[in-house]
């Protein structure tokens, strides 16, 4: 309903009806550190990333290993746990409403599923039409698959995220039950997962912990909603503790600086998540929780709650799109005569021109969100009444099929040098699910 009218009636307008209209039961910080994350990822990934001509051809540098100084500052752009933690509060109170008023888990879980997977849709079918193309005019494959992976990165969040909301029922029961005693035991799982991955080599099992870390920081999201989190003594000491357990695990552990996979590191922080980003989480949560009262009042002001409003409003879209928006821009830098490209990554020159290159994504991005963004804020219309076990399939065939393709991109070696059956897994799992629209084969 709230999306809807920030349609019907003006996006700022509306928003502001709906700034005046919040009760004072909402905790608007979890709005706002919602929509400051994603304001963190999006600029993150713009710095981070450092596309030039040389010898006449694009590369792509990465600044984290052109200037390893930066690799610092992403001890604060990876805000991953903080949307694992506004996720889990969120997740909180939406499965408990759904509880008081008997909605059932696969009405619950076929409505959010659907508001996670139907924006993503048209950006694989953007970048299989791009690559598709590109590969019948002959641009060289390998440049499409590192353009098609850098853009799709994104997309390796919802194949997380996802299970992490499928599990909801089970996690949230365990909160209920043992409360921050069902974090702690996640804590003892990754710590493990780290030991057999570092200690007995035992790579494989590293995997596991993309559902021991982001679990345990989702289940701080339960706890922050029911008051575990609150008051500036708590803050302290999960920002002091996170601290020197990063600071500790950099300087005498395995582990790398950078909180972001540096390309050309035997180890990477996030590539499967280490207990790093554990500690990267309750340092940050630290923090921001310890800004939360001074926030909150600061919320009350009508233009910058609206403002909050808007960005959430349509943050799907802002994450899914940002790259591709930087990629087209740059697309447009070569069809000028590699305008903006022949500064070396790294020079004054190429610092001085970031502000430049940022206002171009930024409008790159705004056209992007006119196009794709009613996607998100328009109701979506799916059966309730999906078997979970449609469900469960469903949302598993999609979050295969989007990790593969934050992975490796869409360029392969079948249909127009496409990964063809990769690229139909989202397509399929969202069909199975209820999500999309499919002859009906299944039973419900």
């Amino acid at each position: 309903m709230e999306n809807q009218a920030l349609v019907n009636r003006g996006l700022w307008s509306r928003a502001e009806q709906l700034a005046i209209q919040t009760p004072d039961s909402r905790n608007r910080y979890v709005d706002f550190l919602r929509a400051l994350s994603i304001l963190a990822v999006i600029s993150g990934h713009w710095l981070m990333a450092a596309p030039h001509v040389i010898e006449g051809g694009l590369a792509f540098a990465n600044m984290l290993d052109v200037e390893p100084w930066t690799r610092w500052l992403t001890w604060g752009f990876q805000v991953m746990p903080i949307f694992f933690l506004v996720g889990g509060y969120a997740n909180g109170v939406s499965w408990d409403a759904a509880i008081r008023d008997g909605s059932g888990y696969n009405k619950w879980f076929v409505s959010r599923l659907a508001r996670l997977i139907i924006p993503v849709l048209p950006l694989v079918l953007v970048w299989i039409a791009i690559c598709g193309l590109g590969n019948a005019v002959g641009v060289q494959s390998d440049l499409l698959k590192i353009v098609s992976q850098g853009a799709l990165v994104p997309i390796w969040f919802l194949s997380v995220y996802i299970l992490v909301v499928l599990l909801v029922p089970i996690s949230m029961k365990a909160w209920k039950r043992y409360r921050m005693a069902s974090f702690w035991f996640l804590v003892l799982l990754a710590v493990v997962d780290d030991v057999l991955f570092f200690a007995f080599g035992l790579k494989v099992v590293g995997w596991f912990n993309y559902a021991f870390v982001w679990l345990a920081v989702h289940q701080l999201g339960y706890a922050w909603r029911d008051g575990y989190l609150g008051g500036m003594r708590s803050a302290v000491i999960w920002m002091m503790t996170g601290a020197l357990l990063l600071v500790g695990m950099v300087i005498w552990g395995p582990y790398p600086i950078s909180m972001v996979s540096v390309p050309g590191d035997e180890v990477s922080n996030t590539l499967p998540p280490k207990f790093t980003m554990l500690a990267l989480g309750m340092l940050q949560i630290g923090v921001l929780l310890g800004f939360e009262r001074p926030v909150q009042r600061w919320l009350t002001r009508l233009r910058l709650w609206t403002a909050t409003i808007v960005i959430n409003g349509m943050i799907m879209t802002i994450y899914l799109w940002h790259l591709t928006a930087s990629m087209l821009m740059v697309g447009l830098a070569l069809l000028l005569g590699n305008i903006g490209l022949e500064a070396e990554p790294g020079s004054i020159l190429w610092w001085v021109s970031r502000p430049i290159w940022f206002l171009g994504f930024v409008i790159a991005l705004a056209l992007l969100m006119t196009v794709f963004g009613g996607l998100e804020t328009r109701p979506l219309k799916v059966d309730r009444r999906i078997a979970s076990w449609r469900l469960i399939v469903g949302a598993l065939t999609t979050c295969g099929g989007l990790a593969l393709l934050a992975l490796n991109g869409v360029v392969g070696s079948h249909w127009f040098g496409l990964q063809l059956y990769v690229l139909c897994l989202p397509f399929i799992g969202a069909a199975i699910a209820g999500v999309l629209p499919m002859p009906k084969i299944y039973g419900r």
